[in-house]
């Protein structure tokens, strides 16, 4: 005769701070959470942020919502520790310049597709196409 002992579930959010919850929300609401379709798991969540937090649920929603959770979890316990949470990608301050040796040709057609498409200018629409082609291509 087979027994199953139930797994107790605990939740984390009743052992942190109210206040150190609602910081770690905020924080988290700006996260990129990216939804990967698993076999075995249903759906598979984590964030471009902080890669090492994920979770699974069985359909996209529910995935979405399970990963916020886990992430609001981890960026809590990181505040209460003293430790600073990975902050929202958008945030991030660009700081270093990278060159790119151009055409004539090759820069008026950059900034006629950087216009067509709505972009401030060439600088944003290069970082844009090739940041996206990197992040489909993994």
């Amino acid at each position: 005769m087979k027994t199953r002992t139930k797994t107790k579930i605990i939740d984390l959010r009743k052992a942190l701070k109210s206040s150190v919850l609602r910081k770690a929300k905020k924080i988290v609401a700006d996260y990129r959470i990216t939804l990967e379709r698993n076999d075995r798991l249903g759906f598979i969540g984590s964030s471009v942020e902080f890669p090492t937090v994920f979770a699974d649920a069985k359909t996209p929603d529910r995935c979405y919502k399970a990963t916020e959770e886990a992430l609001m979890v981890a960026v809590a316990t990181m505040i209460e520790c003293g430790q600073r949470p990975p902050q929202p990608a958008s945030s991030k301050k660009r700081t270093v310049q990278v060159n790119v040796r151009l055409t004539s040709e090759e820069k008026i057609l950059l900034a006629n597709a950087a216009t067509n498409l709505g972009f401030k200018g060439i600088s944003d629409f290069i970082r844009n196409t090739a940041l996206s082609r990197i992040l489909t291509s993994y």
